[in-house]
């Protein structure tokens, strides 16, 4: 299997193409992002663009894609609408169409948000633009589809968020993550499960099109 990782540098991207280079059936992992990752492997092919919604030159590379893991986000703290609705909706839209140029035969997941608002209607602001990417993304007309939406995602090998109010906030989850996982193991989930779980979703489907955290745990195969 071929596969696509759009922000691969984040935390969660981080775990996810750790998870698809340690898989022994993906064959080959492209990476598009403005920055490169920190990772050398054979399998690895990394492009760096500018404007990665500009893959307009990709296109003998993307055509025999299988799946895209779009696991690129910004927090919606201290931005206006408009501004996350720009980083949001409009460059995942985009990208998502301009892959759907080159090829629709893949499964596309995308990462949103637990409380990710479907109804478009709701009083909170970034969960109704995911509400819309979402619904969107299931336009395009790709094989498949899927959203997930965790809540708390743990990081497992030394991932790293790149805003500064995650990092605070995991610092102090550290502490108290075993007893949470213990105590209630369906309201959280980790990085190399959000991995798996893409992988698994991706060769064999589900039978939800919107995962929450429950599910992306069962898809990821963790007990």
């Amino acid at each position: 299997m071929k596969v696509l990782i759009m922000g691969a540098t984040g935390m969660v991207g981080q775990g996810v193409l750790r998870e698809c280079l340690k898989d022994a059936e993906i064959q080959k992992v492209v990476v598009i992002g403005r920055q490169p990752v920190t990772v050398t492997n054979p399998k690895l092919k990394e492009y760096i663009l500018p404007d990665v919604t500009q893959i307009q030159g990709l296109g003998d590379e993307l055509r025999n894609v299988e799946a895209c893991f779009f696991t690129l986000g910004v927090s919606s703290v201290g931005m206006s609408e408009a501004d996350y609705r720009h980083l949001t909706y409009d460059l995942t839209l985009n990208f998502a169409r301009h892959l759907g140029d080159f090829t629709k035969n893949l499964t596309f997941i995308y990462v949103s948000g637990e409380s990710t608002d479907s109804t478009e209607k709701g009083r909170v602001m970034w969960a109704r633009i995911k509400g819309k990417t979402e619904n969107d993304l299931m336009k395009v007309g790709f094989r498949a589809a899927y959203m997930f939406r965790p809540g708390y995602i743990h990081p497992m090998n030394g991932e790293t968020s790149k805003v500064t109010l995650y990092r605070f906030l995991i610092g102090f989850a550290k502490a108290i993550y075993p007893i949470v996982r213990s105590l209630f193991p369906q309201m959280v989930t980790t990085t190399e499960n959000m991995g798996r779980a893409m992988i698994n979703v991706a060769r064999n489907g589900f039978d939800k099109k919107v995962l929450s955290t429950p599910d992306i745990n069962q898809a990821a195969g963790a007990r």
